[in-house]
């Protein structure tokens, strides 16, 4: 009994406030304007989402809306590397109690998808090929964590909402070096009790010797 007794709290029962579910309304509204719930489902959210009491209550609410606002084919384009070889474009990255990492060389379509319940995703930009010189990453987790690593080149625009959690920039340990022709990478979506970040770092195989303390 007494190892019961000392277990710590779950934070998914803990009691939300209103600012909290103001929050939820708004990404529930966007949702709506983006036409990925029609105007009665977003009442029924709504009135959902004001009626909760707990986190736990939150999470059904919204756990289907990380998709990216404007859906891409089922099967993208292959692309190729620096070497000739093809590479395939991915439109998504989930982990569901599990890691999702994208690293090394790989296509990132116009828009991509990162969604994390209870696990982790990576996005490792450094290395990535983008097919659009502004991309938008749609990056939401519930209790999990999605990190996104970029170049020092690339600019970045966050714009997120968190609820219980972290949604922003990083650390970097390398310096922006940025230009007026710097591609974009828009990071938008949610962090419920998670962390969605970005960070900069040096190319992959940089010896820490030439790294400069930032």
């Amino acid at each position: 009994m007494g190892e019961i007794e000392n277990r710590p709290p779950d934070p998914s029962l803990l009691r939300i406030s209103d600012n909290d579910r103001q929050k939820v309304a708004e990404v529930l509204r966007e949702a709506a304007g983006e036409g990925r719930i029609d105007l009665e489902e977003l009442d029924e959210r709504l009135e959902l989402a004001w009626g909760a009491k707990t986190y736990a209550d939150l999470v059904p609410i919204t756990a289907d809306l990380h998709l990216p606002a404007h859906p891409l084919p089922a099967a993208a384009p292959a692309r190729r590397t620096p070497t000739g070889l093809p590479t395939s474009a991915h439109a998504s990255s989930t982990a569901i109690m599990g890691e999702c990492k994208r690293q090394g060389v790989w296509a990132v379509p116009e828009h991509h998808s990162a969604f994390a319940l209870m696990g982790s995703v990576v996005i490792d930009l450094r290395q990535a090929q983008l097919s659009s010189h502004d991309t938008q990453i749609n990056a939401s987790t519930i209790m999990g964590e999605v990190k996104i690593i970029v170049p020092a080149h690339l600019n970045v625009v966050i714009d997120g909402t968190p609820i219980m959690g972290e949604f922003g920039h990083g650390k970097d340990k390398v310096p922006a070096e940025i230009g007026p022709d710097s591609p974009t990478i828009r990071v938008r979506g949610m962090a419920m009790m998670g962390s969605v970040t970005v960070q900069r770092q040096p190319a992959p195989g940089t010896p820490k010797k030439f790294i400069g303390t930032y």
